[in-house]
């Protein structure tokens, strides 16, 4: 059952039979309809003795009439308001809707054409007619000719004709003769209609072989012609085939393969209302289209096509509105999807967020809801008694009240923001006093009062840290210096000693490099620590960056040479001022010459460029790494890291960091960028020219 429930093909087959099961049945029942009103049915000589034919003749010229003494009862009322200059208005025009007047020399009175066809009778367009007024002798036609007299007799002649006159019916119609129009209409459209008026008419029953009407029903009867009994059968076998398979859709719409509940899918998704009005808008249009294609001069060769296409999409339409209403009503989602449902929805929750505002004391909207909403009610009926001038004055006083508690309000939230302010710039020395405050406003002074105190806190126990940390590392430095000193002073005594033994002088070298590598960790140790805490005295200067950099090119010429490294300097021929501590800028340029000839790629080149753009000094250092740097600049900024994590080497991992510290202490900005093994430093200043 499952299979069957899920298959695709199986609903797919069903949808594609439903609508010639429906044709079947509608065709069927249309020809037992035919054949029982007229038995068999020919050609338009045998469609013209049908009382179906005398009705729709008829009609059509009642229709005709109406439409003439409306018109012409509209315009005597108005020629009447004229006429005793009463005041009376109308939006149409005072001449006749369907007709438009002509010039006819033949006639002695007006003679008006039929240019719109207004009438809804299916041989219409087919009837020649002349009306004539007897009250004012003007003519209605649809009959353009040189001579109307000589066509009233010729109408009169003709060997399908209709007139009348003086409450007389002459007809070689048999269906609508002086008797049988007692009958074949209702009272409200019999020949009592013609009152005041002559008419005139004719129809050639070989025009009634265009008629699209006779063609839709000649059509259906010769599908079953010969097979009489056959829609019998048709109607009964086809009704049920539908009912079946429109079960089974019912049970297995909404039901996927390998999916559990009911499948929902994009035009589920589309407001029930909306999709309902499109439907129903585009049925309307087939319907509309394919019964107005009965009615007009569309060719008869492409008439069924017109109406098998009009079917089709109407179909579509009303199986797509059917399918997504089965699937929202299995799914439980029917009134969720209707854009009203969600409308009221959405009141019901702005209205139960307006509620919670208005009664949680807690929420900073309450307040302002309620003072709002408030100074509206009581504004709108004080204006209703200002007719009188205590109504007005207690207006103005209302407003000037509310106006004085709005600044009240402001200046206690201008605390609040000056609070805010200091903590903001570092300052946590601020105290709210709460018990001037209420509601909300009382809530945020408690905790910006909590938040300045933790602050203060905190940056007590930082500041605490600090001390201890700088202590620590000052006393544990001092303390290590004293041995370290003894040692490098006793080295030095060895190191002057006439020593034969050459794994002892090895051990004398190796004694002297180790201990002058920590003496320089433990130096800059205490240097990093001074930096970080802030415990530094700058001698601020305005000091010749170049000449510094040159001087400190020279200091480090050796160590570089050594590596082979070659120097690309480009400097600018004038000086170049900035300002700064001289001992620690040369400190912040060194560290990085240190680190250059220790990390760089031995026989690569070190480029340096020195340069002033837009008031700023920007020095340039790009050196090649002689081992992979498998680690991001911020990682290498941080304390006792190096590029390699792997090696050990020479150095402390403290100076790029000090020389960022430094740096940034003097007012200049100092940062690293790595691209591959491509090492660059860029410091910058702010020029001092």
């Amino acid at each position: 059952m499952e299979n069957i429930k899920e298959s695709i093909l199986l609903k797919f087959l069903c949808y594609l039979l439903i609508p010639i099961m429906i044709f079947i049945l509608t065709i069927s029942i249309i020809d037992v309809s035919i054949t029982s009103q007229y038995g068999e049915m020919k050609g338009p000589e045998e469609y013209i003795e049908t009382e179906e034919f005398g009705r729709e003749y008829l009609l059509t010229l009642i229709y005709n009439v109406r439409d003439i003494r409306r018109d012409k009862n509209r315009m005597q009322i108005k020629a009447e308001s004229e006429n005793t200059s009463e005041t009376y208005e109308t939006t149409e025009e005072t001449s006749y809707d369907n007709y438009s007047e002509i010039e006819d020399e033949s006639y002695e009175y007006p003679v008006y054409y039929e240019v719109i066809n207004y009438n809804n009778t299916m041989i219409s367009q087919y009837i020649n007619y002349i009306i004539i007024d007897k009250e004012n002798g003007n003519m209605f036609t649809n009959i353009k000719s040189n001579n109307y007299p000589e066509e009233i007799n010729k109408l009169k002649s003709e060997k399908t004709n209709w007139s009348y006159q003086d409450g007389n019916v002459t007809t070689n119609i048999n269906t609508i003769n002086q008797e049988s129009t007692k009958y074949i209409t209702s009272p409200s459209y019999s020949i009592d209609n013609f009152e005041g008026y002559e008419v005139y008419s004719n129809i050639d029953p070989s025009t009634l072989s265009y008629s699209n009407s006779l063609y839709v029903q000649q059509t259906v009867y010769n599908i079953f012609k010969g097979h009489e009994n056959l829609p019998t059968y048709l109607i009964p076998l086809s009704a049920i085939s539908i009912i079946i398979m429109v079960i089974y859709l019912i049970w297995a719409t909404g039901h996927e393969k390998g999916k559990e509940g009911i499948q929902l899918n994009s035009i589920d998704k589309i407001s029930y209302e909306i999709i309902t009005f499109v439907i129903i808008f585009v049925i309307g249009m087939m319907m509309s289209f394919a019964i107005a294609s009965i009615e007009s001069q569309i060719p008869q060769k492409i008439l069924m096509s017109v109406f098998l296409l009009c079917y089709l999409i109407g179909y579509a339409c009303l199986a797509v509105w059917v399918s997504t209403t089965i699937r929202r009503l299995k799914a439980k989602q029917f009134i969720r999807s209707f854009l009203t449902y969600k409308i009221c929805r959405w009141i019901k929750v702005t209205v139960q967020k307006i509620f919670r505002k208005v009664t949680d004391k807690e929420n900073a909207n309450r307040k302002i809801t309620i003072i709002y909403w408030g100074f509206v009610f009581i504004s709108v009926i004080l204006a209703c008694t200002m007719w009188s001038g205590i109504g007005l004055l207690i207006l103005i006083a209302f407003w000037i009240w509310t106006y004085y508690k709005l600044i009240q309000y402001n200046k206690k939230l201008q605390k609040i923001n000056e609070a805010l302010r200091n903590i903001y710039e570092g300052n946590p020395n601020v105290k709210l006093n709460e018990e001037e405050l209420e509601g909300t406003l009382k809530i945020m002074a408690k905790y910006i009062n909590d938040i300045a105190g933790g602050f203060t806190n905190a940056i007590e126990q930082s500041l605490k840290s600090e001390r201890l940390k700088t202590e620590l590392i000052t006393n544990v430095s001092h303390d290590i210096k004293t041995p370290l000193t003894s040692i490098i002073n006793y080295v030095d005594l060895l190191k002057k000693e006439d020593i034969q033994n050459a794994q002892i002088e090895q051990y004398i070298a190796i004694l002297d490099k180790k201990s002058q590598r920590l003496k320089k960790l433990i130096e800059d140790l205490v240097e990093a620590s001074k930096v970080s805490s802030g415990n530094v005295k700058l001698n601020m200067e305005i000091i010749n960056l170049k000449e510094l950099l040159n001087q400190t090119v020279g200091e480090f010429e050796d160590k570089l040479e050594k590596k082979n490294l070659k120097l690309e300097m480009d400097l600018p021929k004038e000086n170049v001022m900035i300002k700064a501590d001289n001992r620690y800028l040369y400190r912040v340029i060194e560290n990085v010459f240190s680190n250059i000839s220790k990390y760089a790629l031995e026989g690569s080149r070190v480029y340096i460029q020195l340069q002033e753009q837009k008031e700023e000094v920007i020095l340039e250092i790009k050196n090649i790494s002689k081992d992979k740097l498998n680690i991001s600049a911020e990682e290498l900024m941080q304390r006792f890291v190096r590029g390699d994590k792997s090696r050990y080497t020479e150095g402390s991992g403290l100076g790029l960091s000090i020389a960022e510290s430094l740096t940034e202490m003097q007012g200049g900005k100092f940062n690293i960028e790595i691209d591959g093994d491509l090492f660059k430093v860029v410091i910058k200043w702010k020029s001092e020219r």
